[in-house]
């Protein structure tokens, strides 16, 4: 009895374009199936079927060779072809096979499947399980990265109105509040209300020596009754001049005058009385200078940038310009208490109405109202190019000129460069005695957040969810900024601890005299 060479599993990993065997071979393996009993060396001779160069050849084939030591040798016997060196070589030389097809990464079937019988089991349940874990994390960030922003508060109040009976006093109400954008109304009261506490008392007037109230509580409701009233004036104007568009993009389609729930007439009465109220009440009950302000905010936001979001995206900096202007009402509105002008009562005259503006906004006591000003300038960049960023496509399709649509690149750059704004505008009123110097520590921590938000936004150009990230850290850090200013308005914390320890203020020197 004799025994063929196998052949090298090397030459079994080839694959060439063809497979075929030649005819003589073809009969010999016919003659095979046919008879039943056949001595073992025609067995072997059947199936070593040697392929002509560039053919492929069965595994199959080779299969009662490769393991033929396993059944036809007994134990002691000497194995002809099979000495334990030259197999260990022989398997030495198919590992090293299968490695270089696996660096090589050649897609084989045979590979596949000898790579997958050699992989223990607890290994490859091991294996699975992090691929899927790993798949499963993958897909939750791609779907958190691009998940679309929760509809604006207009929508959602337009969706609560529709629902309720028609003619109900509920549906009255929930129209009406959606027309004023009642989460951005709030956002411009919180921070005008700010600017009015952090401007700092003087200290003859302070409430320790004149043993009342440094700021009027009652002008303080004036102060934001007005404010929202004028607010609620300019959003109506905003949402009547644009329901078309507003009905293209999915946060807005759901306003009250894209529903049909309220009509364009009534819409512009309210839109008329809200501002002619709101800024009666600020004259009467503030001062003119900031009732001019409320009534300029009102023009700007309804008749220059809302035309504008369609014809330029300088369109941002102008909505910018709005933003920044209720700071300066809030500190108009505080240092009026303290103002040597004639009250509002007495002015009568341009000039008089002149002089109060001066003293109010160029002096250099309003350094502390432009700083908070430019403070809402320099936020809106970052807080609204991250919250147009998944929407772009949205605000393309429906006429605007956005700059996260035409140049997103440069909004990311404009971003950053605000947010790095952040830190010298804080620094400023430290400067000036607007706080005491341990706020640019603390406001530091919140605006090196937002910053690091808007490098990522830059270093990404956008993508990988770093949009929603920075719109997330926009929304906290303005109003953290603006309660650490008040918390630590210059002074402040002095007067809180002698409070507490029962000092009074020049007690040493009443002494002393």
């Amino acid at each position: 009895m004799s025994f063929r060479r196998p052949l090298p599993l090397w030459a079994l990993l080839s694959t060439p374009q063809t497979a075929s065997v030649c005819s003589q071979c073809a009969r010999r393996l016919a003659r095979a199936a046919q008879q039943r009993d056949r001595p073992f060396h025609s067995a072997l001779r059947a199936r070593q079927v040697v392929a002509a160069k560039g053919e492929s050849v069965d595994r199959a084939f080779f299969w009662a060779n490769a393991f033929r030591r396993g059944r036809g040798v007994q134990e002691g016997e000497r194995d002809v072809e099979g000495e334990d060196e030259k197999r260990q070589e022989q398997v030495n030389r198919w590992k090293g096979g299968l490695r270089a097809v696996e660096a090589s990464r050649v897609a084989s079937p045979i590979v596949d499947a000898i790579s997958a019988a050699e992989e223990p089991p607890h290994r490859r349940r091991k294996r699975l399980k992090e691929e899927e874990v790993a798949l499963a994390a993958a897909t939750t960030t791609q779907d958190a990265a691009e998940a679309p922003l929760p509809p604006d508060a207009s929508s959602t109040l337009s969706r609560s109105a529709a629902a309720a009976p028609a003619k109900s006093f509920r549906r009255t109400i929930s129209t009406y509040l959606a027309l004023t954008k009642p989460r951005l109304a709030f956002l411009i009261v919180l921070t005008t209300t700010a600017s009015y506490s952090i401007y700092p008392t003087p200290a003859l007037l302070s409430a320790s020596a004149i043993n009342a109230p440094s700021l009027s509580t009652l002008t303080l409701l004036y102060l934001t009754s007005g404010t929202f009233l004028a607010i609620a004036s300019a959003n109506t104007l905003n949402m009547l001049f644009e329901p078309a568009h507003d009905a293209k993009m999915s946060r807005t389609k759901n306003r009250p005058l894209v529903r049909n729930l309220v009509t364009k007439r009534a819409a512009l009465l309210f839109a008329l009385a809200t501002g002619t109220l709101g800024t009666a009440l600020l004259w009467e009950g503030v001062n003119p200078t900031t009732a001019i302000l409320g009534a300029t905010n009102i023009a700007l936001y309804a008749f220059a940038y809302t035309p504008l979001k369609r014809l330029h995206p300088i369109n941002t900096w102008v909505g910018a310009v709005v933003g920044a202007i209720p700071p300066l009402m809030g500190w108009c509105a505080a240092a009026s208490q303290y103002s040597t002008t004639p009250t509002n009562a007495s002015i009568t005259s341009p000039a008089s109405l002149f002089q109060e503006a001066h003293e109010l906004l160029f002096t250099p006591q309003a350094a502390g109202g432009w700083l908070l000003a430019a403070l809402l300038f320099a936020w809106q960049f970052p807080h609204f190019f991250a919250l147009s960023h998944n929407v772009r496509h949205e605000y393309a399709s429906a006429g605007y000129k956005m700059l996260t649509s035409t140049n997103t690149a440069m909004a990311a750059r404009v971003s950053l460069r605000y947010s790095l704004a952040m830190f010298p505008i804080c620094g400023g009123l430290c400067y000036y005695e607007i706080t005491d110097p341990s706020f640019f520590v603390t406001s530091s921590v919140i605006n090196g957040w937002m910053l690091r938000e808007a490098w990522r936004l830059w270093r990404l150009n956008a993508g990988q969810g770093s949009a929603r990230a920075l719109f997330w850290a926009s929304v906290w850090q303005l109003p953290i900024v603006l309660v650490l200013a008040m918390v630590q308005k210059k002074g402040l914390g002095g007067r809180v601890w002698r409070g507490l320890v029962g000092e009074e203020e020049g007690e040493d020197e009443w002494d002393d005299e």
